[in-house]
């Protein structure tokens, strides 16, 4: 799906369970390469490879890839990408020791994805130059403690990882169920509610083309 000029959903659909689930990878081009947001379960590389596909995109395509934070459904696949392309690994300080296997997920029940090296660390406030203008990192903690999402405001779009996740009726806020700090995760809600932007894809959930952040924020703060 596209969501803007040079910005993608690279939607993944498979079964767990009895019901059927979709995440919602994205991605935002460079002059140089394409920046991915998160890679998706373990095994999902070849169903990666192919939403890809559908905009054009090969794996050899992904210059960076930004982990939103460290559970299993964001960076599960990330091994097999970096295995099979050489893409730049990148995640939150708060998150790295999880990721690189020297704490455990915090959500973890004793199995894990497979341990991936993260070659950049970024903060509040870096930002990446992109096609579709400035993608800033935003720390959003409270779902893991070094959760971020991004933003990219000439697009009028946050691409919010799990610091929200919508329904069929549009944003309904954290998942108080996975997340395990809800009155932080609470608060950067509110953060994302100061930028000023109207569009919203979450990982869970997928795009809200009307997405009020401030009113969802009101809702769970009344």
């Amino acid at each position: 799906m596209e969501l803007d000029q040079h910005v993608y959903s690279f939607p993944l659909t498979f079964d767990r369970g009895d019901r059927e689930t979709t995440i919602h990878p994205s991605g935002v081009e460079t002059e140089s390469g394409l920046i991915l947001l998160d890679a998706g379960f373990p095994g999902q590389i070849e169903d990666l490879e192919s939403a890809l596909a559908e905009h054009g995109f090969e794996l050899d395509d992904v210059e960076l890839l930004v982990l939103t934070h460290q559970d299993g459904d964001h960076v599960g696949c990330a091994g097999e990408l970096v295995t099979r392309t050489d893409a730049t690994v990148v995640a939150h300080s708060g998150d790295t020791p999880a990721i690189e296997g020297d704490e455990a997920p915090i959500k973890s029940s004793g199995d894990r994805y497979p341990l991936v090296s993260v070659d950049v660390q970024i903060v509040e406030n870096v930002v990446f130059r992109t096609e579709a203008g400035p993608l800033r990192v935003v720390e959003t903690p409270g779902h893991t403690p070094g959760h971020v999402s991004l933003v990219l405001p000439e697009a009028d779009l946050l691409l919010a990882g799990d610091a929200t996740v919508a329904d069929e009726d549009g944003l309904v806020g954290p998942n108080e169920r996975f997340t395990p700090e809800m009155d932080d995760a609470i608060d950067s809600l509110g953060k994302l509610a100061e930028l000023d932007v109207n569009r919203t894809l979450c990982y869970h959930g997928g795009f809200v083309e009307d997405s009020d952040v401030r009113a969802t924020y009101e809702s769970l703060t009344e």
